[in-house]
């Protein structure tokens, strides 16, 4: 394999690994303010008692993810060092926000967070909780912006820099190769770069899916302490409270899938028909549940609902999604390829096309994972409201326990998947239609190099898995325990006394 594969696996290796973990911390840090601000308002100490526990749970997350996330800053001056001349202006500034406002939030409130809780007041740990989970979600904030960025560029214009001399180039300049590592993006302007067309969208899709894996956690491991009469009455708070938050988060989803999939309508259009194995442009376009993509015959084999997929981009039956025949068109082409004819342009189309049936299959594991997850959340809030969640005398309630222990998967899989699809469906670009990806490697880096790295790297996740997991079920054994510290709960109490109906209300 060339050096731009084995870069583009190392990367993925490196970032998925890592992606493992901030959607877990910010879930978390913003199911610790519900839980820590329950207990403010009502005094019960068993919400206190929750707020402690998963707190330790954030602690570990939050250490491993940050341990995962230091290997991409250097892979971006190892392996895409070209790249990184290029969008250094634009990510300069994010990156700096997000050490600015996520980076001292977090690390400025986080001991307090930990460690302060027989230290300071309520309200003050209260606050420190609040500021840690903000610092989490401002770092999801810049960093989605950032990667925003490189899908939808926006507030920026190209320079030329050769010495001293830089030369700003004119809007629709196509990059050559020889201007690699001479040619950059600058700011224009800061907010319109911030607010690029996807920014909010997928910020929104993300954080959502964010929520959704710190409360399917919650529900994970409080479902497996009811199946083994554990810890009952923790177990029970925890799940109610993330039972509630799940079902309300997936809801919001929805709609922001909804959002989300109209700016790929509008910003991206190949993407759109990769996601769908979409090639010829016909009214009324159907949408395939699932299958495979036939690339040889260009087509998509599976169960179809004619005008649905018309219906989900432009909110009506008829309107076609344009296919990937038709993407993109002459005149872009014609811009990228200035020495073929007109006649010669669809020759050269397909190489603009990201990988059609990996896109497809990514988009759909998302979708129907997503889908998975929103009808067990609402299940298990009608179990929850009916008062049967907690049978677990009852079979099929423990069956449905199970299914909420092995749950905590399902959210982990959906955001790998949609990040695969955004990312995946973006190709061949880095930067959409500016960069190629093949431009943005670093033309000093040997494939055997990047081979031992990645070798070394899966070594290293594989330990730090290992250890992540060890230490999670040290936690989840030992349970919401009193033997760590006195303030664990009120003395003399047994916290599975405090589930009382005040509490439930």
């Amino acid at each position: 394999m060339n050096v731009e594969i084995l870069s583009r696996i190392q990367f993925t290796l490196t970032i998925a690994f890592h992606y493992i973990y901030p959607p877990m911390t910010i879930g978390l840090g913003i199911l610790l303010v519900l839980m820590e601000g329950i207990y403010i308002k009502t005094k019960n100490p068993l919400y206190h008692h929750l707020a402690h526990f998963w707190t330790k749970v954030f602690g570990l997350v939050f250490a491993i993810g940050v341990a995962t996330g230091i290997v991409m800053e250097f892979e971006f001056g190892t392996n895409w060092a070209s790249y990184s001349r290029f969008v250094g202006d634009i990510f300069g500034s994010a990156l700096a926000a997000e050490g600015i406002f996520a980076f001292f939030l977090e690390s400025g409130f986080l001991a307090l967070l930990l460690f302060g809780w027989d230290k300071v007041g309520p309200k003050m740990h209260f606050f420190a909780t609040c500021m840690v989970a903000l610092g989490a979600h401002f770092s999801a904030i810049w960093i989605v912006v950032a990667n925003s960025w490189m899908q939808t560029p926006a507030g920026y214009h190209l320079e030329k820099i050769v010495g001293s001399v830089h030369t700003p180039l004119p809007a629709g300049y196509v990059v050559q190769a020889e201007d690699i590592g001479h040619v950059r993006a600058v700011v224009d302007h800061f907010w319109t770069m911030v607010l690029n067309p996807s920014s909010m969208e997928r910020l929104t899709h993300v954080v959502l899916g964010a929520w959704l894996t710190g409360a399917f956690l919650v529900i994970s491991i409080s479902a497996w302490y009811l199946l083994k009469g554990k810890h009952k009455k923790f177990a029970a708070a925890s799940i109610t409270v993330a039972v509630v938050f799940a079902a309300f988060t997936s809801v919001l989803q929805m709609i922001s899938a909804d959002a989300t999939a109209r700016g790929v309508v509008r910003n991206q259009p190949i993407k759109l028909a990769a996601m769908e194995g979409v090639y010829e442009t016909v009214p009324s376009t159907p949408m395939t549940l699932f299958g495979y993509v036939d690339q040889k015959n260009q087509s998509v084999v599976g169960p179809k609902i004619p005008g649905l997929l018309s219906f989900l981009c432009f909110h009506n039956f008829t309107t076609p999604v344009i296919g990937l025949n038709q993407l993109p068109d002459n005149a872009f082409l014609a811009a990228q390829h200035p020495e073929l004819k007109q006649e010669e342009l669809a020759s050269v189309r397909h190489t603009y096309w990201p990988m059609v049936g990996a896109t497809f299959q990514f988009y759909h594991i998302m979708i129907i994972v997503g889908s998975g997850l929103f009808g067990i959340a609402f299940l298990s809030l009608i179990l929850l409201y009916k008062g049967l969640l907690f049978r677990t005398d009852l079979p099929a309630i423990r069956a449905f326990l199970w299914v909420l222990v092995f749950s905590v998967l399902g959210p982990q899989i959906a955001n790998q998947a949609g990040w695969f699809t955004a990312e995946v469906g973006r190709q061949p670009w880095i930067v959409y239609n500016l960069l190629r990806t093949s431009q943005g490697l670093s033309r000093a880096v040997a494939a055997n190099q990047v081979v031992f790295s990645i070798i070394l790297f899966t070594l290293i996740y594989i330990l730090l898995f290992t250890t992540f997991l060890y230490l999670l079920n040290k936690k989840i054994q030992h349970g919401p325990g009193d033997d760590e510290g006195h303030h664990t709960k009120a003395p003399g109490v047994d916290p599975d006394d405090l589930f009382t109906k005040e509490a439930r209300a």
